[in-house]
């Protein structure tokens, strides 16, 4: 992963929102806001990503191109895990867990969880962000 390619924080919010996360738990969501920046680029019709705070979670929205759905990132309840999450009414984590049942852990149909120390699946991962970020682009079922 390059993370020379991540953009600098445009949004003070957002910014603030990575900060406030715990030490243990911030590095490896930097390291998926990363991803999800380098997974838009290289994705044909995703188009630049809106970066902002929704439910007060830092936010990837394809608002130019409206070719996928809100990813979100942050820290479950518990504080233990870090997690990306996706719209609820989606079929994404169905999708996710259709495509990797063994490789990631599942909160229901909202969020895919990490522990601080548990070796991040780049491949599997940039591949669930691609079918978030181009959700709106394939034909309902």
């Amino acid at each position: 992963m390059n993370m020379r390619a991540t953009p600098p924080f445009k949004d003070k919010g957002v910014e603030a929102a990575f900060g406030a996360f715990p030490a243990k738990l911030r590095r490896p969501l930097l390291k998926l806001r990363a991803l999800v920046f380098e997974t838009a680029a290289a994705t044909e019709g995703v188009g630049p990503l809106e970066e902002c705070l929704k439910w007060g979670q830092p936010s990837y929205l394809t608002s130019k191109t409206k070719s996928g759905s809100t990813i979100r990132l942050g820290v479950s309840k518990d504080g233990q895990t870090w997690a990306l999450y996706v719209h609820c009414q989606t079929r994404l984590a169905e999708m996710f867990r259709t495509h990797y049942p063994d490789v990631f852990t599942f909160e229901g149909n909202r969020a895919l969880h990490f522990k601080p120390d548990e070796a991040l699946p780049e491949d599997e991962l940039r591949h669930c962000i691609q079918l978030a970020l181009t959700y709106k682009k394939r034909p309902r079922k």
